[in-house]
């Protein structure tokens, strides 16, 4: 039985695709329970269901999402493992969907450290593709495109390997790389990626990122916008285009391909399309030069002419790199690509001029069956305990109430995500914390605060990732005013292995800068920190002095390879904003060069 839980991916025109959305936005609340049963129903039997349903079909639409969420406890990726192992080993029986399954993703590894198996279909490319058409049906209302333009795409797979029962592993921009949805999606969006699929799948992303850079250049006059899945991707292939753009201003004008492309099928494919063009690579060179001595401002613009926006994901851990997407993008508007995650799409961004920092995702009732855990944050941890006695459940950084289905949600109010999916996952924690920022018709819109388990923690103390990057950008803010220099990357580590412990946050910049300036940016970032528990353990000193430590040019680089060189890909890598990984440590202070202590609190 086929899972697509609408029509959708019929509809090639625009105002059909969005039509269609919103219709099923009116109606969220009765389509949430339509999917729900839909999911029901396609996987009544499996093992998992069977352990807390048994034989019972939940049917009435009315008592479904009650019964459900008082029968199916909540469940984390630890509950499903032992079923995704099974099932990656070549068990045949139906574990947690009927149709077997015969992918698997890999997730980015960055939160926890380590990369997670996650269920993976055909309905996952096929809501990928309905996100795609969706989002850019919104986008074609405010920034027209023209039809059979290309597209400057800094997309990568990695390399695929087959279990011992015969799944495909792969992360899963790597298996929609690969999909059919992916030719589907460029014919009905009407713009063709500039990069051949040998490109895309190398697995080499620095060949790659060279051949996405020369193909986008070669065809400079046709790119339409540039993309990639998140701001990290792009920021890094403008850096290295920096270091890169007179071998790349050569292979244009004699037609030729650098020898750091060593791999036989990318060196074929691109060779077979590019020719001399000794004109082009003039005007390039020409450009570069003159924007080299304005540091890269506005290179986007300058060398594609007709590029319309920008268009990625901004939103958490992504929002850093805002500043330099502003600066290679000129005058040229960013738009914040869609919201999900490897175990599912969630929402689309319906108003794409909405600046990043104030952009939000409608639901999309169809995709999942979403519910959401209400959040409060604690001020202490003697406010933490007063609540235990409570009707709440005490978590180590919220205090949770109940969860409650979409139609239940209030503006406002954050909330984590819990997913029941088409691909085998039951009442899954997400990890995300979202607020309800609105509702579109009459499904919520969301607002991502950040990944509920990236956070810093030495006593009673608990800053979140958000709580860190607001705490960075002030520090930042220093930088930037008083020296020439500029934050590339950052990440931070809650040092406990002496009393009393403290936060230690690492930097790698680019420039000089005088140590003093450094010592105040150190000290400011202490005292920006909120948090009354830390505050409190500040002031009397359970809590050390802030570390700040400058790393060397190009440390996080080395994080990155580090990752890479365990399966992931740079579609999905984000650097982790908050690391106890022992590996990444070891990096990171092998690399330091300079240690401040903050004088902040005396």
């Amino acid at each position: 039985m086929e899972p697509s839980v609408d029509k959708s991916n019929y509809y090639t025109d625009t105002d059909e695709m969005i039509n269609w959305f919103e219709k099923s936005a009116e109606n969220a609340a009765a389509v949430q329970r339509q999917t729900l049963r839909r999911i029901l129903e396609l996987n009544h039997g499996v093992e998992y269901l069977k352990k807390w349903l048994g034989d019972i079909r939940l049917q009435d639409e009315n008592a479904m999402e009650s019964l459900y969420a008082t029968m199916v406890p909540l469940a984390s990726h630890a509950d499903f493992e032992p079923y995704i192992h099974r099932i990656a080993d070549g068990e045949k029986a139906p574990l947690l969907t009927q149709d077997p399954m015969k992918t698997l993703s890999l997730s980015s590894g960055t939160t926890e450290g380590r990369q997670k198996f996650v269920p993976f279909t055909h309905h996952s490319s096929q809501t990928t593709l309905q996100i795609f058409k969706l989002a850019a049906a919104y986008r074609s209302r405010i920034y027209s495109i023209r039809e059979g333009g290309k597209v400057l795409e800094f997309i990568y797979s990695s390399k695929q390997y087959k279990t011992k029962g015969g799944l495909i592993v792969g992360t899963a921009t790597t298996h929609y790389y690969a999909s059919e949805e992916f030719k589907i999606k460029q014919q009905h969006t009407k713009s063709f990626t500039c990069s051949p699929e040998e490109v895309i799948s190398s697995g080499d992303y620095k060949q790659s990122t060279y051949c996405h850079l020369l193909l986008g250049l070669y065809y400079c006059d046709e790119i339409e916008f540039v993309t990639s899945t998140f701001a990290y991707s792009t920021v890094q292939a403008f850096r290295s285009f920096e270091e890169l753009w007179k071998e790349l201003c050569h292979d244009i004008r004699e037609g030729t391909l650098s020898s750091r492309i060593n791999i036989t099928k990318v060196q074929k494919v691109v060779l077979d399309i590019i020719v001399p063009n000794p004109e082009l690579a003039s005007r390039i060179e020409s450009i570069c030069e003159e924007v080299e001595r304005e540091d890269w401002f506005s290179i986007i613009p300058k060398l594609w002419p007709n590029v319309k926006y920008v268009y990625t994901i901004m939103t958490g851990s992504m929002q850093p790199y805002l500043n330099k997407l502003r600066h290679y993008g000129g005058d040229l508007p960013l738009v914040s690509a869609d919201y999900g995650s490897t175990e599912s799409w969630i929402g689309v961004n319906v108003e794409p001029s909405s600046p990043p920092e104030k952009v939000t995702f409608a639901i999309i009732p169809t995709f999942s069956y979403f519910e959401f855990i209400p959040l409060h944050r604690s001020k202490s941890q003697s406010f933490n305990n007063s609540h235990k006695d409570a009707n709440l459940l005490a978590n180590d950084d919220f205090i949770e109430d109940e969860p409650v289905p979409l139609s239940q949600v209030k503006i406002g109010q954050d909330y984590e995500i819990v997913l029941t999916t088409f691909t085998g996952l039951y009442r899954y924690r997400l990890g995300d914390v979202v607020e309800v920022a609105g509702f579109h018709k009459k499904t919520p819109k969301l607002n991502f605060i950040c990944r509920r388990k990236l956070i810093l923690t030495v006593n009673i103390d608990k800053n979140t990732e958000q709580d860190l990057q607001l705490v960075v950008e002030r520090g930042s803010r220093i930088l930037i005013s008083k020296s020439k220099a500029e934050l590339v990357d950052f990440t931070s580590h809650a040092n406990v292995s002496k009393k009393p412990g403290h936060y230690v946050i690492y930097w790698e910049i680019k420039g000089d800068v005088d140590e003093n300036v450094l010592g105040e940016c150190c000290r400011e970032m202490d005292a920006s920190f909120v948090d009354h528990g830390y505050v409190v353990s500040r002031k009397t000193n359970s809590i050390g002095p802030l570390e700040l430590c400058i790393v060397e040019r190009g440390t996080f680089k080395k994080i990155l390879e580090h990752f890479i060189g365990n399966g992931a890909a740079l579609s999905q890598f984000k650097t982790p904003r908050c690391t106890s990984n022992q590996v990444l440590l070891r990096i990171l202070n092998v690399c330091t060069i300079k240690r401040f202590y903050s004088t902040a609190y005396g």
